[in-house]
């Protein structure tokens, strides 16, 4: 295990697109600015901008975004002097071509993200980003599915490919610290590559599990101001940083710009605080993909079943990203399956 004293740790703010779930994609062009330059004030060296899924998701299905991402980056990469802008890449939602518009606007990052059993989806675009000269971050989601050699095994290929960071994504909030370390620990035996983690914060530990990574070899550390993510949101950028500092750690990061920016910029357009509620903690809980947190509620609604109920069924039909059809499926059977036993269906939330 490492020891954190003279450690560095790079801490990559994720407000401008995970951040998005909170507001339904709707930040401007000029809340991006805003927020952009507040962080690059406080040293955050990566920033990420884009619809909350990521480039080319702004759809009926996955939401509108108040603005295109092209539109987005720009806007972040004229208000920031030293940060580098990163965009998220999933492989069969964006194109090669939307990558290339992102760049074409300024990204100087791509964040290639895959399934944690599919790092071969990820070959064609790190060796496309590359060739073009981009840092590539690549994101092993929803790691908690995977015991720690076998997902050292889907790094390595990873780290063959070219990735400069491989990171344990802890999608669904599903990790305690023991996980997010031992996770790490296996990564490092395996790769040569950096490490980061993700952190959602579903069981109330997204920053404990983030200093057991740093414990543990993980060098890039994600958060987002005000904990701002999908379903309960990430681990809190500006409490990240306090965090890392008084843990020995030197983060890069000057924490009052980090804390202003948050309260004073970041706070204003919340229409409600991020907190773990009950379909946040259940989805955790149950392992269960973040981004299913808000459509989990409208199918609840909509069929008159309980959403612990629906999230319990996914986590063990075992669903990940991508498969948010199968959520309406669920609460569809559980209608019927109620509506057929009503003396032993599930109890009312």
């Amino acid at each position: 295990m490492n020891t954190p004293a003279q450690q560095k740790v790079t801490i990559v703010d994720t407000t401008l697109r995970d951040g998005m779930s909170s507001v339904s994609h709707q930040f401007t062009p000029r809340n991006v600015a805003d927020i952009a330059r507040g962080l690059d004030r406080a040293g955050i060296a990566t920033i990420e901008v884009a619809h909350g899924i990521g480039l080319g998701a702004s759809s009926v299905q996955y939401g509108f975004a108040a603005a295109t991402d092209p539109e987005y980056i720009r806007a972040a990469v004229d208000a920031v002097d030293n940060a580098t802008i990163a965009a998220l890449y999933v492989p069969g939602i964006a194109t090669l071509a939307e990558l290339q518009t992102a760049a074409e606007a300024g990204i100087g990052t791509v964040r290639v993200a895959v399934h944690c059993t599919e790092a071969d989806c990820a070959e064609q675009p790190i060796h496309w980003a590359k060739d073009r000269g981009l840092t590539v971050m690549t994101f092993l989601m929803m790691s908690h599915k995977l015991e720690p050699e076998p997902l050292a095994e889907q790094a390595a290929a990873l780290d063959s490919y070219g990735a400069d960071v491989v990171y344990v994504v802890d999608s669904a909030g599903a990790m305690v610290p023991r996980h997010a370390a031992a996770r790490v620990a296996a990564l490092r035996q395996a790769i040569s590559a950096d490490i980061g983690f993700h952190a959602h914060n579903n069981l109330g530990v997204g920053i404990a599990n983030a200093l057991a990574a740093g414990e543990n070899g993980a060098t890039f550390i994600d958060g987002s101001l005000r904990g701002l993510g999908a379903s309960a949101g990430n681990a809190q950028t500006e409490v990240l940083a306090a965090a890392f500092e008084r843990a020995g750690w030197d983060t890069g990061v000057d924490l009052y710009p980090l804390i202003d920016t948050a309260e004073h910029v970041v706070a204003p357009l919340m229409s409600e605080p991020q907190i773990v509620d009950e379909t946040a903690l259940v989805l955790g809980y149950a392992g269960v993909y973040s981004t299913f947190f808000h459509p989990t509620k409208r199918a609840a609604k909509k069929f008159g079943v309980p959403t612990r109920d629906i999230l319990l069924e996914l986590g063990r039909r075992g669903v990940i990203g991508g498969q948010e059809d199968m959520i309406l499926d669920v609460a569809s059977d559980l209608a019927r399956r109620t509506s057929s036993h009503p003396s032993v269906g599930p109890g009312a939330e």
